[in-house]
């Protein structure tokens, strides 16, 4: 008995004081979330000088006209673009943990965050190819940001593509750690690419001038939504993996 309360006490745990905190978000990520989607369409005002000068050669295309209602994609793109770089921010976190102390929960939240983020990166890319079309009108060109950024997106995928050709845990959880570590190399790249190649389709506009008062707080405010539903979304699949590992556990104490 003695030894049997020993190993339950080394159980995944089921909950987290994070967890209380869930309902909230999910309904501030919801207010915020169609706040922002509001304020996209009816306080943003399109694009000031959106007009160009003189017609720009995107990919084997003219471009000569205005931004209006694709620029409200921007509003939505960015926001899900930069909480994927946090989710992935965070599976090098703790990667790097696990790497340090080989505890599986560390590869567990790795795992976790990358889902998070493969799941921003590819609304990301959607909101990023609805813009590119409806403004640009083309699907694709080989913009600098939309080249890293595709090749970050490579990377999340082989993530998941890695752990399911491996069947040794620890082995599954190093190399996985290894990838992630390697995206999160990627995130600055993609960010600061357009600083280093400008680019017609995606200008700086995290700085002095690149954003009017009325965009910078629609932005914000969707950024709030984006933030508290990554959270959402994460806490609620942790805590899923985390009982499943527990009733697994559970079950081998019982063969046993």
């Amino acid at each position: 008995m003695a030894e049997k309360a020993k190993k339950a006490l080394k159980l995944p745990e089921s909950g987290q004081w994070p967890d209380s905190v869930v309902p909230i978000a999910l309904v501030g990520a919801a207010v915020f979330l169609v706040a922002g989607f509001l304020m996209a369409f009816l306080y943003a005002s399109p694009v000031n000088g959106a007009a160009l000068s003189e017609p720009v050669l995107v990919g084997d295309q003219m471009v000569t006209n205005v931004q209006l209602l694709s620029q409200k994609i921007f509003y939505f793109h960015m926001p899900v673009a930069l909480v994927s770089f946090g989710a992935l921010a965070f599976a090098g976190f703790y990667s790097v943990r696990f790497l340090m102390t080989k505890e599986q929960r560390f590869d567990t939240c790795t795992k976790i965050a990358m889902e998070i983020a493969l799941l921003f990166v590819v609304l990301t890319m959607i909101t990023g190819e609805m813009w590119t079309r409806f403004e640009w009108g083309l699907w694709w060109t080989w913009d600098p940001r939309l080249t890293t950024y595709l090749i970050l997106m490579i990377i999340v995928i082989a993530y998941f593509i890695l752990r399911n050709a491996i069947d040794d845990p620890e082995r599954r959880a190093t190399y996985g750690s290894v990838i992630a570590i390697i995206a999160l190399v990627d995130v600055p790249i993609c960010y600061m690419v357009t600083r280093v190649i400008p680019s017609s389709i995606h200008p700086v506009v995290l700085r002095e001038g690149g954003m009017t008062g009325d965009m910078g707080m629609t932005v914000a405010v969707v950024m709030i939504g984006m933030i508290m539903l990554g959270f959402v979304l994460y806490r609620m699949r942790f805590r899923q993996v985390r009982l499943t590992q527990r009733v697994e556990a559970i079950k081998e104490q019982l063969e046993d």
